[in-house]
């Protein structure tokens, strides 16, 4: 007992280790799931009652030392909605994950004792990787622990993503551990040589081939030149200053400035970051809104110029049109909020996208349907939690020239096929703005840097990327950060991108990989509960009879 838990404990702290922003240490994920499997074999094989139980609580406890170690900043990013808030809701996504990859590996040992290992372990890839698409899909989404994004401080390894995007990753890790684990066990139960060699020759070739064609992709990928140049501005405005603290006006004249230390002539975009503009502006009277004017006055020097930048919008209904919309003062009206990307141009036209990827229970309630009795104590909070609204589907922002650009705000550039549909669309390159200093000066700000090589290469877009207190980063094709600035600096980069309009197989398909694997995992899960249904007793190995 003692031995499976310390192997459990090792598990999680491999992983952790693995896990970015860690350097020179992400070659942990190949073997860092083998102790959990190993001590998940050692319940199965023993004589101990209640193996399901012990199962579950083994992985659990790895897998949460796993996901607290590497996502220990989550708590920062709720202070603002105070303690009585902040520590339950923080507490989500450091247990739901990791209850949700316990079930994983008890569905697994149900799947064992009704057919054999090699089937069991197939279904256990095929299980977690529902798993993983279900935690990107439901309302409690928190896709941040998906395993394939432990390769993103080592891009140069996975450039194949462009084809099978992040769970690509996650099969190839899972199958490394796996064969290392059947290596092992092989020695362990004294399998014949000619097996065990089958397994060798397999984990070489299952670990170089998908490493050496990532490696001559990196270093023959070539950009095709379609220069644009691009400033993205770093304003470093303390996030608990932005409201209140410091005058709209003055954060606004801080970016022009910014902005015009690096423009020129040719300059296509300036990107500011995540609620850059912090008043509340109304969608429908924003033209004459004094902070929109200011913005567009500085672009008098750049005629060709466009800003992207985040800002508090909402807007007015008549009605209650929208789930989301709340009583607009004491009038009859109802308004939504939104977290916005405007972009502003030399000319009348304005355009709007509203994140659409909503941190669950700081900007959205979640299952609003059946919660829906919750949104009167968030009101009465000041509507901290579960106040926005979003929209059903990614847009883009276009400058005068015709240059597409897919907006992500924040917590959206860890949704590959999200980003994927903008680029689908029509966007020639992704522009990131974000806030990360609510997570302070923690490995949050530097993971979440990180996951957008990821996108990179999962799209061959640049990214351009704007941080209210950092890092701001301008990523080329191939996931190379080219420049980027420091923690909670004010600065500005100046960037020639290349503007790219060809189409990746992932961008093209999308998330295949795990909707297959998830249709799988149903068909599995309906087949061990018609066994159920049936209570068919299995004969173990040790020719004792168990139930499933």
């Amino acid at each position: 007992m003692k031995k499976n838990i310390l192997l459990s404990i090792f598990s999680g702290l491999l992983l952790w280790l693995a896990w970015p922003p860690m350097h020179y240490t992400t070659v942990f994920l190949f073997f860092g799931l083998v102790p959990m499997l190993i001590a998940i074999e050692n319940i199965i094989n023993s004589t101990s009652t209640k193996k399901g139980r012990r199962i579950f609580n083994t992985a659990f406890l790895g897998f949460f030392i796993w996901n607290t170690l590497s996502i220990y900043w989550v708590y920062n990013s709720l202070k603002i909605v105070g303690p009585l808030i902040a520590i339950p809701i923080s507490l989500i996504p450091y247990t739901l994950g990791p209850l949700l990859m316990a079930t994983a590996c008890w569905l697994y040992y149900r799947l064992r004792l009704a057919t054999n290992r090699c089937w069991g372990l197939a279904g256990l890839v095929c299980f977690w990787i529902a798993y993983e698409y279900l935690h990107q899909t439901w309302d409690l989404s928190f896709p941040w622990m998906t395993l394939g994004n432990g390769f993103a401080v080592a891009h140069q390894w996975v450039q194949w993503y462009e084809y099978t995007g992040v769970y690509g990753g996650t099969i190839w890790i899972w199958a490394i551990n796996i064969l290392i684990f059947l290596i092992y066990i092989g020695f362990r139960e004294a399998q014949i040589k000619p097996v065990r060699q089958k397994l060798l020759i397999a984990f070489i070739a299952v670990l170089i081939l998908p490493l050496s064609f990532s490696l001559y992709r990196y270093y023959s990928y070539r950009e095709q030149p379609n220069p644009s140049n691009i400033v993205v501005a770093q304003p470093n405005i303390d996030p608990y200053a932005k409201s209140g603290g410091i005058p709209p006006y003055e954060q606004v004249a801080t970016l022009t400035r910014l902005s015009d230390s690096l423009g020129q002539v040719n300059t296509e975009f300036f990107i500011w970051p995540e609620t850059a503009i912090p008043d509340p502006v109304d969608e429908a009277h924003i033209r004459t809104n004094s902070y929109f004017t200011q913005a567009q006055h500085f672009l008098n020097k750049y005629k060709n110029g466009t800003i992207i930048t985040g800002a508090e919008t909402y807007k007015i209904f008549n009605t209650r049109q929208t789930q989301t919309a709340t009583p607009y003062y004491d009038s009859k009206q109802f308004f939504d909020r939104y977290n916005t990307a405007v972009s502003i141009e030399n000319s009348a036209e304005v355009h709007f996208y509203h994140k659409s990827k909503l941190v669950p229970g700081v900007e959205s309630l979640p299952f609003g349907d059946a919660l829906s009795f919750l949104k009167p104590v968030f009101d009465h909070l000041g509507g901290a939690t579960g106040s926005y609204a979003g929209q059903q589907q990614p847009s883009e922002l276009y400058a005068q020239s015709g240059i597409g650009a897919a907006p992500v705000i924040c917590y959206e550039s860890i949704w590959g096929e999200w980003v994927a549909q903008s680029v689908l669309n029509g966007a020639q390159f992704i522009a990131i703005i974000t806030n990360d200093g609510w997570w302070e000066n923690t490995s949050g700000k530097d993971q979440h840097l990180d996951y957008a090589k990821l996108r990179a290469i999962e799209t061959r877009r640049w990214i351009c990327r704007s941080a209210n207190t950092g890092i701001s980063a301008f990523i080329n094709q191939r996931g190379d950060i080219v420049q980027q600035t420091k923690w909670w600096v004010k600065a500005a980069l100046k960037q020639n991108i290349n503007l790219n309009s060809d189409l990746t197989f992932y961008v093209k398909h999308g998330d295949y990989l795990p909707k297959t694997a998830s249709l799988l995992a149903i068909l599995l899960a309906l087949f061990l509960l018609v066994r159920v249904r049936y209570n068919r007793p299995v004969i173990s190995k040790r020719g004792t009879s168990e139930k499933s």
